[in-house]
């Protein structure tokens, strides 16, 4: 089997009928979908049933509610590919992914990871209750130091690593953007799928430990945002019920409280520092970067409700003597200030505020119509 497409979903309800059906209509026949029902109680296991006729089709149901490592781990134990894909129940695999994919593979004689990029569609009703779709082209806004397609050399992957400790992210954090191959999965370590937040962290491992990672300068999926997922919880500012969906808990020694993405890139970084210290000797966290990002997304939070006046006083008055000092000493940073700037002062909806250059699309209901409406963009292009 060349391809396994892991689908772990809890309660994708119909966001998930669409994604199944990008996947099943691919054009490129050597692949399984593996869908992991982790203990859905709502429409998703009748969704499900649906494809039960489809030899391509393999289907795990979990007994009661498991957390989304656990449930990913669940989705790879009962597959079989070679290469692995992952994807969101409310993601969407465009028309032509997996053979653009597989000639890739052949002609970088089969690599570790192919990295790639795609676009963001954020559903209605999925930021606070707005009524409006948004998307973003692209998904993730790559560095000049990926503009051309080509292997990335160890060098340059170990800055990528290193530049993750100054929470400077440089390659999406989101398993749907990279196909990995299970050898270097299995090479990786027995549990290759870690709390809190198992793509981040796997990304980063082998970003140290694969053989030869490759970059497509192609836009070869949709990664969604519904009213179901982790990213509706977080950009609502509903960040305690996103961490109980995903059955996670973010922490990590000297953590504040605030972003849990924050929180669990520090309890991530943590763990890859410790199971590789010969490759990141002299690596440490940039504490003063960090305490900034979490003071930003206080007044983020306060700014659209997630916590109120008091809570934020609370939160600053709980500072330590010495975070004070690393917060006034990220003052020099100039970026800190335009996000501050933009934050307070902007007129854009909370959408369109946290989830930077962000279109709407008010004639836009679903995923699927979007993949439709980029078909046209690329027909009116060429025309």
């Amino acid at each position: 089997m060349r391809f396994s497409i892991l689908l772990p979903t809890r309660n994708g309800g119909d966001f998930l009928q669409n994604c199944v059906r990008s996947i099943l209509e691919q054009d490129h026949d050597d692949f399984e979908l593996v869908i992991s029902d982790n203990a859905n109680t709502d429409a998703t296991p009748e969704i499900i049933r649906q494809f039960k006729h489809d030899s391509r089709v393999v289907m795990v149901r979990q007994d009661s509610p498991i957390s989304v490592s656990k449930n990913w781990t669940a989705a790879l134990q009962a597959s079989c590919g070679d290469y692995i894909l992952m994807m969101g129940d409310d993601d969407y695999l465009l028309p032509g992914s997996l053979r653009r994919l597989d000639d890739a593979l052949a002609q970088y004689d089969e690599p570790d990871c192919i990295l790639y990029n795609g676009y963001s569609f954020v559903a209605p009703n999925a930021v606070s209750d707005n009524p409006v779709s948004f998307y973003r082209s692209p998904y993730f806004l790559f560095g000049p130091d990926f503009v051309n397609e080509g292997v990335i050399d160890h060098k340059q992957r170990m800055d990528i690593v290193f530049d993750m400790f100054r929470f400077k992210v440089r390659i999406p954090l989101n398993m749907q953007t990279t196909l990995f191959s299970r050898g270097a999965m299995e090479r990786e370590c027995d549990s290759v799928f870690r709390a809190p937040f198992p793509d981040h962290y796997l990304l980063n491992a082998l970003l140290i430990s694969a053989e030869k990672w490759v970059y497509l300068p192609d836009n070869l999926v949709v990664v969604g945002i519904s009213p179901n997922s982790f990213g509706q919880y977080f950009y609502s500012q509903k960040a305690e019920a996103g961490l109980d969906y995903l059955g996670v808990t973010p922490d990590f020694k000297g953590a504040l409280p605030g972003s849990a993405l924050l929180n669990g890139m520090g309890a991530w970084l943590h763990d890859l520092k410790a199971e590789y210290p010969t490759e990141l000797k002299g690596i440490k966290m940039d504490w003063s970067g960090y305490v900034r990002r979490q003071a930003y997304s206080w007044l983020l939070q306060y700014r659209y409700g997630g916590i109120d006046r008091r809570q934020l006083i609370s939160r600053f008055n709980n500072l330590s003597v010495k975070n004070w000092g690393r917060l006034f000493t990220s003052a020099i940073d100039a970026e800190s200030w335009r996000r501050l700037g933009r934050m307070l002062f902007g007129k854009k909806s909370q959408a369109e505020s946290l989830l930077v250059a962000l279109k709407p699309l008010p004639e836009v209901a679903d995923i699927h119509e979007f993949s439709k409406w980029l078909l046209h963009q690329v027909d009116d292009h060429d025309g």
